[in-house]
């Protein structure tokens, strides 16, 4: 079984990025020697899912930072090839599948518009949620319009000194799954 996990920072106001796509904001809300457990978190998985726009915030890093981890990135519009990360045009369902038969335990989703078609599949099973104490007003959002309900609860919370809050949800299965 491929668990998919998502951990992503977020501002009171449920905004990602900036409405120019900046993450400013976010830098400015960390405090000075808080661990939020995202290096923690990347240990426990296999490979990294994310859509182009997220991509493109960390293209220019080299080497990437997560390791040998495979970087999957979901798009229609691929850049120039490079080594450790497999552009590809796949659905959500597909990917799942693709990641089952390679053996992976754990895959790391990322970007709001590739979380939401996840959910929108029911094929994401916890959500790590940092939120910073800052309101936006507007921005690119976390979660975009799904039609499908899920149900997570509330598994852990952990406050830090700077206001930042991780909130931790995981997936209730439906009994039939």
């Amino acid at each position: 079984m491929t668990r998919l996990s998502v951990y992503l920072a977020t501002s009171i106001d449920g905004y990602i990025a900036d409405e120019h796509g900046r993450l400013d904001w976010l830098d400015e809300s960390v405090g000075e020697g808080e661990d939020y457990g995202y290096d923690a978190f990347v240990a426990t998985v296999d490979a990294l899912a994310m859509g182009r726009g997220t991509y493109d915030h960390i293209a220019a890093i080299d080497p990437l930072p997560f390791g040998d981890r495979v970087v999957y990135v979901f798009t229609h519009r691929p850049p120039p090839a490079r080594e450790g990360v497999t552009f590809w045009r796949e659905s959500p369902t597909g990917a799942v599948r693709q990641w089952r038969r390679l053996g992976l335990r754990r895959v790391y989703v990322d970007g709001g518009r590739l979380i939401s078609s996840f959910l929108a599949e029911g094929l994401i099973d916890d959500m790590l949620i940092t939120t910073a104490p800052v309101v936006l007003g507007k921005g690119r959002p976390l979660f975009h319009p799904i039609d499908r309900r899920g149900k997570f609860r509330l598994a852990h919370v952990q406050e830090f000194p700077s206001g930042m809050i991780n909130r931790h949800y995981v997936r209730v299965r439906n009994p039939k799954e």
